[in-house]
């Protein structure tokens, strides 16, 4: 057997195993579900998400918000959800990496653009981002939801306010695997509650 057959098999187990734990994980469902109704609630106020995170997470924070504001399904045709990736401005970014820090990129940004009843995707697969940590606690200061993915042992974040989706798992890959995992089954629910799909 080759090495690329090795990684092949490799990857794929650690995968399912992941999988296999996070299904039978009954408090992650109970955290889905009231991420899930806290997301409905919201955008049904009229209320918006914002999302934010780094390298891989900063993916995944734009892959969510295009899901939303197109769509999830192209079975789904339905009005676009209202979705800010705090991750793809690159003005904002570097003039405020450049004028404050870069621990400041997201902070600026919610204080900017968040509103009481918003909700904040902080994702971070070790739960210690300085920046997302900053972001969360903008959200804070506007009344707003922080729903927070992440990995581990959860880091830092996982004692500050908000609902955990926790990943218990310290390779960073496959944590990434999950939470877009998760982002999906979000996009589900949204499209389900505020728009009747229901083809599952």
């Amino acid at each position: 057997m080759s090495y690329i057959d090795t990684i092949f098999q490799k990857t794929f187990q650690e995968s399912m195993h992941l999988r296999q734990q996070v299904l039978a994980d009954g408090n992650l469902l109970d955290q889905v579900r009231l991420a899930g109704q806290t997301l409905v609630n919201s955008l049904r106020s009229g209320s918006k998400v914002l999302l934010c995170g780094n390298g891989g997470s900063a993916a995944d924070a734009q892959h969510i918000a295009a899901e939303m504001i197109v769509r999830y399904k192209s079975s789904h045709d339905r009005d676009p959800i209202p979705a800010i990736a705090l991750t793809t401005d690159s003005s904002v970014l570097t003039a405020g990496a450049n004028d404050y820090s870069f621990a400041d990129v997201f902070y600026r940004q919610v204080i900017a653009l968040g509103q009481p009843g918003d909700v904040l995707f902080a994702i971070s697969t070790s739960g210690n981002s300085a920046n997302v940590i900053r972001a969360m606690e903008a959200a804070q200061q506007k009344g707003m939801q922080v729903i927070k993915f992440l990995g581990g042992d959860g880091g830092k974040m996982i004692a500050m306010p908000g609902i955990p989706l926790l990943v218990p798992h310290k390779e960073t890959a496959r944590v990434q695997e999950i939470h877009i995992t998760l982002g999906h089954i979000l996009c589900d629910v949204v499209d389900a509650e505020l728009f009747g799909f229901r083809d599952f």
